[in-house]
């Protein structure tokens, strides 16, 4: 049992992974600062949170160089709400005083590794591809005739040829291809199929034209960090990538025939899918400044595969944590979170033989790092209500190094 979680880390560690069974108890956030801070003495030099990566630019801005204000970036630069969370405002403000007076390379970093969907809501792809589109300062009218060759004609101004049948020019005019960006963002292009502009001919042009964008990226990297710099090119990455993740999401809602199970498992797998790409070019993005930590839900950062059942729905799929700890290794470190005790969640002490009650045995603290129990060792609680979205069972601390376990969570935010 511990407060320090240096104790747990590997010498190999390159990210590690701390989740929380809830989004709604305060207390998680604050320690997360606590042990954020303990990190940074040991080299760590950024940390991603469960929120929008392009939105998030905002907040990497403010606490690198101070640009915008405090709660411009709490409203802008976290999704879901998280800008409203105490514990989000204290650790903003805490990285902004440690950078104010570093050299740049030793700054605090901050990240985001979701994508830009909501629960019922995914926006537009347009933004996000005409973006990328100026930044290799194409013409949004320019292409090429129909029928050439894939690979031919990858100068300025002009498409990669990909052939999209009989009279089809690929061009870049990516607004008028997209249309209202209201089509996309509206409820129901995600809760019905039919309804979803994810297949049509546009959004399948779409994909096409984001594929030549991120080819171009990469074929022309050197003049253009050169004209610009390596963060802007990271970050033109990140927008172009957001945009193709957005049109593999809508195509995804679109897909008919599926039960809700399915249909939701298959969006909720895409998403996880899409934030372990994020975790893996903020590795790259990070590399040589020091390890990240990443926290955000168990459900995505466990190694296990992650369920979650309400109503009618029965869903299961890989989370980010599954896909990219196979993929980095011993570099990947997970610490999984429990809770027992919330004021705010209205939950008491978890009953005797769960997994909450035999983690917080022995112990006072309100919080502590501890062992993960054995095999057959308990069982999940089950007195959270859904609406709590709560999620710790034997998945969740399957292959995990620790236990965040907050056995009170009034007295450990405080």
């Amino acid at each position: 049992m511990s407060q320090d979680i240096r104790d747990f880390l590997t010498p190999s560690c390159e990210l590690l992974a701390l989740g929380e069974p809830t989004h709604q108890e305060p207390a998680f956030g604050r320690v997360r600062n606590r042990l954020f801070a303990q990190l940074v003495e040991r080299g760590f030099r950024s940390i991603a949170l469960e929120t929008d990566r392009v939105a998030a630019f905002a907040v990497d801005d403010y606490v690198r160089h101070g640009v915008g204000s405090l709660d411009a970036v709490l409203d802008e630069g976290f999704t879901h709400g998280f800008g409203a969370q105490p514990g989000n405002r204290e650790l903003v403000v805490w990285m902004r005083d440690f950078n104010r007076d570093r050299e740049p390379d030793d700054r605090l970093a901050f990240h985001g590794f979701d994508t830009p969907t909501e629960n019922t809501m995914a926006p537009s792809p347009r933004g996000y591809l005409e973006h990328a589109r100026d930044y290799l300062r194409l013409d949004p009218g320019a292409g090429l005739g129909p029928g050439t060759a894939s690979g031919a004609g990858l100068g300025p101004g002009t498409a990669s040829g990909t052939d999209l049948g009989p009279g089809v020019e690929l061009r870049f005019d990516i607004a008028e291809l997209a249309g209202e960006d209201e089509r996309w963002s509206r409820e129901q292009a995600v809760l019905d199929a039919e309804s979803s502009p994810g297949e049509t001919p546009e959004a399948v042009r779409l994909r096409r034209i984001a594929d030549d964008l991120l080819t171009r990226l990469h074929l022309r990297a050197p003049e253009l960090i050169e004209a610009t710099s390596r963060a802007e090119w990271f970050r033109a990455r990140a927008r172009l990538q957001a945009g193709l993740g957005l049109l593999r999401y809508h195509a995804q809602a679109a897909v008919q025939g599926l039960g809700p199970g399915d249909r939701v498992s298959g969006l909720l797998g895409l998403r996880d899918a899409l934030m372990a790409q994020n975790l893996l070019d903020i590795l790259a993005v990070e590399a040589g400044r020091g390890p990240t930590l990443v926290f955000s839900h168990n459900l995505h950062l466990q190694q296990a595969r992650s369920a979650w059942a309400g109503g009618d729905l029965d869903c299961r799929w890989n989370g980010a944590g599954r896909i990219v700890g196979p993929l980095l290794g011993e570099r990947y470190v997970f610490v999984a979170g429990s809770l027992g005790r919330s004021e705010v969640l209205g939950l008491a002490d978890p009953a005797p033989g769960t997994y909450e009650a035999l983690l917080g045995q022995g112990s006072d603290a309100a919080w502590a790092l501890v062992e993960p129990p054995m095999p057959g060792e308990g069982r999940a609680r089950t007195d959270p209500a859904p609406q709590h979205g709560y999620s710790f069972d034997r998945a969740s601390f399957d292959g995990a190094s620790a236990v965040l376990h907050v056995a009170d969570g009034a007295a450990a935010a405080g």
